[in-house]
């Protein structure tokens, strides 16, 4: 196969950023997605309905003049998060979700819930209203080991979460085990999970083979081989609970490459590109379009999107950095040849 024209698809986890930085990395997601959930992790967090939708204008202000692409906000769950705020978001068109991330998982989640079962009132209030709650799903303990807390999590948190609260309508995002994998296809349909394009395509020699490499760092950590290939079975296998989320978290460089390591993977660049890539690999490209088009807006409830976008094997060269105003953003793949290429959206 040589040409791929799916429908036009969405990102159902994504981190644009503010100020300039937004103003670089918007437009790469707008030529691809119709719509994308916004994750809302900023300095300060997006906590409210009337911050979300002051940033959604934010956004909006830094599209290309003919697009069409929807941003669609989100809330940080706080352990000052009220009930009401929760029947706002219900009734507000343009935020659909609360975001919890568990405090010092990942960039900027130092303002994120210490204590799960304390925020249990608000997960009763987001389960009737019908207000989904996306998950950063790992435990933050020092004791335990990097490369575990995904799982823990899920014994640990998730698994009493969802006895507790079966309605809740949640997303796992950016899974990364077989263990999470098997929780998600055993749940209810209430619970879903986005998968990111570097998980899909790198286990952790990536990072750690032939010298730390910054820009293969993210959260959760890539792998073991045998993860990553329980996750390209569940993308590629058909099953509506599986979804595109790119997770694409733009740092700039100085940042990636310094003693901070910043976490994050910029993906938005070619994201298609790069899960035509490791379907293409498994002899699945028949199954992009449901993955990446139509699964996660039906769980969200929305309407498929009516455009199309195409792909043609056509190789190119990722460039090296995207500028910026600060310093550079580099994506991933820099410098390297992808075999698709998106070439009418």
């Amino acid at each position: 196969m040589d040409k791929l024209t799916i429908r036009q698809p969405d990102d159902w986890h994504l981190h644009v950023r503010t100020g300039s930085i937004l103003k670089t990395v918007i437009g790469h997601t707008a030529k691809q997605f119709g719509r994308a959930i916004i994750m809302p992790n900023l300095k300060p967090p997006v906590t409210t309905v009337a911050q979300a939708l002051l940033y959604r204008q934010e956004i909006l202000a830094a599209l290309p003049r003919e697009s069409k692409f929807q941003p669609l906000m989100t809330l940080y769950l706080t352990a000052s998060t009220s009930v009401e705020e929760i029947k706002k978001v219900a009734d507000a068109e343009h935020v659909r979700a609360f975001k919890l991330y568990p405090a010092g998982a990942t960039t900027n989640s130092d303002a994120g819930v210490a204590d799960i079962e304390a925020a249990y009132p608000l997960f009763a209030a987001m389960e009737q209203y019908g207000v989904p709650l996306l998950l950063h799903g790992e435990v933050t303990d020092a004791e335990y080991d990097i490369f575990d807390r995904e799982k823990l999590f899920i014994d640990n948190k998730l698994s009493k979460l969802t006895r507790q609260f079966p309605a809740l309508r949640i997303v796992l995002e950016h899974l990364t085990t077989q263990e999470a994998v098997q929780f998600v296809e055993a749940a209810s349909e209430n619970i879903a999970a986005t998968i990111t394009p570097q998980h899909l395509l790198y286990n952790r020699n990536a990072i750690l083979a032939g010298g730390i490499r910054p820009h293969f760092y993210c959260l959760p950590i890539l792998k073991r081989e045998h993860h990553r290939q329980a996750l390209i079975k569940a993308a590629t296998s058909g099953n509506p609970k599986f979804f595109l989320g790119t997770d694409s978290a733009p740092h700039l460089t100085g940042l990636k490459e310094n003693s901070c390591g910043c976490a994050g993977c910029y993906s938005a660049h070619a994201a298609l590109e790069l899960y035509a890539e490791a379907f293409e690999q498994v002899g699945a490209l028949d199954k992009l379009e449901g993955f990446a088009s139509f699964y996660g807006a039906d769980f969200y409830g929305l309407p498929r999107n009516c455009a199309s976008v195409t792909l043609e094997k056509q190789a190119w060269i990722v460039p090296e950095a995207y500028a910026n105003t600060d310093d550079t953003i580099t994506p991933l793949r820099a410098g390297e040849s992808l075999a698709w290429r998106l070439v009418a959206a």
